[in-house]
């Protein structure tokens, strides 16, 4: 799971959202009146402060100042009374809550510890408040700023990057903050946890001593040698070592002072103390690391511990669990119970020893969990285990283990076996922090595959649903989907429902709640904005609101909005074409065209093949011939960079990848009839293939590092629907060949997500357009990921945390999946073929429906 979509969980139990500045405290400067001619500019978590004057460079060496929660208002006004006499421009956080999350264990790690940025406008300013502001500030705390170099042993730290707001596409085409190399071209403004000078900038003298007292910080004369460095948060490191006095295999584990926080509000060090303290009290219980040895280095402080044998359990489930094949093989399922049943009941003996002792875990989860070589367990990080007598709750927790607020003490590890228990063989109890009725479903879906002791289920469900106020269980309605026209008609209505009140349009930041990817620029497109939700209503049949939002925000974007299709404004004025408001679109376009757009990239999601093809298509509609020669000049840049193309991108699939360069192909061949075309679409998609793996069930997917991916936006799958599309004007024996495994990919029981991009409903969009009969089955199990919203059906986004709305994660997504098997019309992506089949059959679980195009 990406750590930063737990930013977002802090504002809606239900909804990733931003704070929106009426969190409090709020810091006291914010309020207080400037003197004449300065102006205070909100920009999202920040306060922005400009003199009179604005004459700051564009980018330069920029200081940062570090605080923590308790002195964070003194250096708040100690740099503001500083600063404002000189005219010297500079930002600060909000309030103590922001500053608290961008100091949380789970925070970026390139954002922690920055209170104040303050711009100098030259290199002798910049050494005069080094100077000035170091002897104000001398002895106040801080976290360490991983990005920066540090000032001396206060809370000053500087680092070369951008004052001013611009933007270009880093390398998986998101835009990201820049600034100019030395050759003048925009380059992404690196926010890397490490200091880094870009190769073009020289170091000022009066940064070099510092630069020097960073260098002489080493693990010189320590008896430990790092081999590998194992996992990195916010409040430090943990890497596997090497004790040289033994030879002997150790594990490394750092805690930074002020940074990592808790709920309560300890640091890593206060955590990592309390860790060697619990673990000398568990000292000898098998399963339990031993202790070696505690020392500081610098500002940190490191515990060194056992190395345990193993593996963390969550690594096994892809190629253990049964599921995951097309068609699992009962021996295989047997063998697969035995196992999970052995692991739980190891992880229990262990949590009974340590309660033994006195002494509550209180982060069980998967990452947590040692599975050895013998197929024993061993529990790792005990930096939040506490006294049983202390009834205390968890401080910090895995999404998909985190204890209800009345589970205390002893109760928070029961409460976390229980989750085990389910996600051994269903992983989807994240979901729980939305609904922890949806227990009670888990238990149902896992009991259809998997053969169980009696009581097993009912036990973890009952411990996750009860409520310890009133010692009753919390019941919740199971949601099902049926793969006919009633059951059609039902779902249609009740993800509508859903959709349209979740609708917030007195906002200007979001119309419908969805992916964290809104909040970024993409507010407007088809991935995650109000043009994707709005399409997928309409051609699904739905009643369609709110259109007024998205030609007011479209007509007149946010700094920052993305361009293309699937992230901005393209995709916005598609969809106001689509809905017939030609003049909104118009508009859109001619503002898209005064941008730098023949500099975007080659992928369909934000480059330039969603630009020729909205281009080509709204030609017609908005009598404007012009924008053809704008299309075909994007289409031959395309060309020319395929043509040039020796290596696999780094992305391969429909929205990243060279997969959406061939759809744009293939489209453009059926205007134009040139074979030359197809030839280019060829070459586009075997580029996508060579990134591609078979594995053993023969099923092809993209692999990417350690995963591979069968899904519809970065995966396999995606590159499928465009085979479909060129399979239909020429035959090619190695695409077909490429066809049947990218098929079999579509058709496993188990897919973590429900997302349209990246979980079931893309092969549920994807199998239809063939008339497969594994959609029906997969209809039914999208339910997995349905939780009841109002009086209607949502369906979990991405990393499983909140309810999503959008075309890309969410419940927008589903419907037009659905809409792809069973509406009466044709219903798929933007050009997209969907081609005309005949009366099919969705067999394969339950009854036999007969659905028609």
């Amino acid at each position: 799971m990406e750590k930063q979509y737990e930013l977002y969980c802090q504002k809606d139990r239900l909804f990733y959202d931003v704070l929106d500045g009426q969190e409090r405290p709020a810091f006291t400067i914010a309020d207080e009146a400037l003197p004449e001619g300065w102006q205070r500019v909100r920009r999202n978590e920040w306060l922005i402060y400009v003199p009179p004057a604005q004459d700051i460079p564009q980018q330069g060496w920029k200081i940062h100042v570090s605080a923590c929660h308790d002195n964070a208002e003194g250096v708040l006004t100690r740099v503001r009374d500083y600063c404002v006499p000189r005219a010297i421009s500079f930002k600060h956080l909000r309030s103590s809550d922001v500053l608290f999350m961008r100091n949380a264990k789970y925070a970026p790690r390139g954002g922690s510890g920055k209170l104040v940025t303050i711009y100098p406008r030259d290199e002798a300013e910049l050494e005069r408040i080094l100077d000035d502001l170091g002897e104000i500030l001398a002895g106040e705390p801080g976290p360490y700023i991983l990005t920066d170099l540090r000032i001396g042993d206060g809370p000053l730290y500087v680092r070369y990057g951008g004052f001013m707001e611009r933007h270009c596409k880093d390398e998986d085409g998101r835009l990201v903050s820049a600034i100019e190399d030395g050759n003048g071209r925009l380059v992404p403004d690196r926010r890397d946890p490490v200091f880094r000078v870009p190769d073009w900038v020289t170091v000022p003298d009066c940064l070099r001593p510092h630069l020097d007292a960073r260098a002489a910080v080493t693990m010189a004369g320590l008896p430990y040698r790092v081999t590998e460095a194992l996992h990195f948060s916010n409040g430090g490191g943990v890497y596997a070592a090497e004790d040289t006095r033994t030879g002997e295999r150790v594990i490394l584990k750092e805690g930074r002072p002020h940074a990592g926080l808790a709920a309560g509000g300890a640091d890593a060090v206060t955590r990592l103390r309390r860790e060697h303290e619990m673990l000398e009290r568990l000292a000898g219980i098998d399963g339990v690391p031993a202790v070696h040895d505690y020392f500081t280095l610098g500002d940190h402080e490191f515990l060194v511990q056992e190395f345990v044998e193993g593996r963390p359990l969550n690594t096994f489930f892809a190629e253990r669990h049964p599921l995951l094949d097309p068609e699992p093989d009962p021996d295989r399922i047997a063998e697969y119970t035995a196992w999970a049943l052995k692991i739980y009941e190891g992880t229990e003996r262990v949590v009974e020893a340590v309660h033994a002792r006195g002494v509550v875990f209180n982060d069980l989860h998967m990452f947590n969990i040692m599975v050895r070589p013998d197929d024993t367990v061993a529990l790792i990080d005990f930096e939040t285990a506490a006294p049983v007598t202390d009834e205390g709750r968890q401080i910090l927790a895995n999404p998909g283990f985190l204890a209800p607020p009345d589970r205390r003490g002893a109760a928070v590890d029961r409460y976390c076996l229980a989750c085990l228990k389910l996600a051994l063989f269903a992983p989807l109890t994240t979901m729980l922090q939305v609904d922890r009725t949806k227990a009670a479903h888990l238990a149902d879906v896992i009991s259809e595959w998997f053969a169980l002791p009696e009581g097993y289920l009912e036990s973890a469900v009952e411990e996750i649903s009860r409520d310890v106020a009133t010692g009753t269980r919390l019941v919740g309605v199971r949601p099902s989907l049926r793969p006919d026209a009633a059951g059609w008609e039902d779902a249609r209505s009740a993800l509508s429902r859903a959709i349209l009140a979740s609708a917030t349009p007195e906002r200007d930041d979001r119309l419908f709640p969805g992916d964290i990817q809104q909040f970024g620029g993409g507010a407007l497109g088809l991935a995650y904005g109000a043009a994707g939700v709005l399409y997928a209503l309409d051609v699904t049949g739905c009643p369609v609101e709110h259109e007024d939002w998205l030609i007011r925000h479209a007509t007149n974007p946010e700094p920052g909005s993305g361009l293309g299709l699937y992230d901005g404004l393209y995709g916005a004025a598609f969809t106001l074409a689509h809905l017939g408001h030609l003049e909104a679109a118009g508009k859109v376009v001619d503002l898209c065209l005064g941008e730098r757009w023949e500099r975007l990239g080659t992928d369909l999601y934000g480059g330039l093949p969603g630009v020729a093809l909205t281009l080509e298509r709204l030609a017609g509609p908005l009598e404007a011939p012009a924008l053809r020669d704008a299309a075909a000049k994007a289409a031959q840049i395309v060309a020319d960079q395929v043509l040039a193309a020796t290596e696999a991108p780094a992305r391969p699939g429909l929205l990243r990848g060279m997969a959406g360069p061939a759809l744009m192909f293939i489209r453009f061949y059926e205007r134009t009839g040139d074979p030359n075309l197809l030839d280019l679409a060829a070459a586009a998609i075997r580029l996508d293939l060579r990134r591609c793996v078979t594995d053993k069930e023969g099923a092809l997917h993209v692999e990417d590092g350690s995963r591979i991916l069968p899904y519809l936006g970065r995966g396999s799958v995606g590159i499928g629907l465009v085979i479909d599309d060129y399979l239909a004007h020429r035959e090619d024996e190695r695409l077909r060949t490429a066809r049947e495994g990218i098929r079999l990919a579509a058709k496993s029981v188990y897919y973590a997500q429900a997302g349209l991009f990246g979980g079931r409903a893309g092969m549920v969009l994807y199998l239809a357009r063939q008339g497969d009969p594994r959609v029906a089955a997969h209809i039914r199990d999208l339910a997995w990921h349905a939780l009841s919203y109002e009086d209607g059906l949502a369906f979990i986004g991405e990393n499983l945390l909140r309810l999503s709305m959008d075309l890309g994660t969410g419940t927008a997504g589903v419907l037009l999946a659905l809409g792809a098997a069973l509406h009466d019309q044709p219903v798929h992506l933007p050009f997209l073929a969907a081609p005309e089949l005949p009366a099919r059959t969705l067999a394969g679980v339950g009854d036999t429906d007969t659905v028609r195009r």
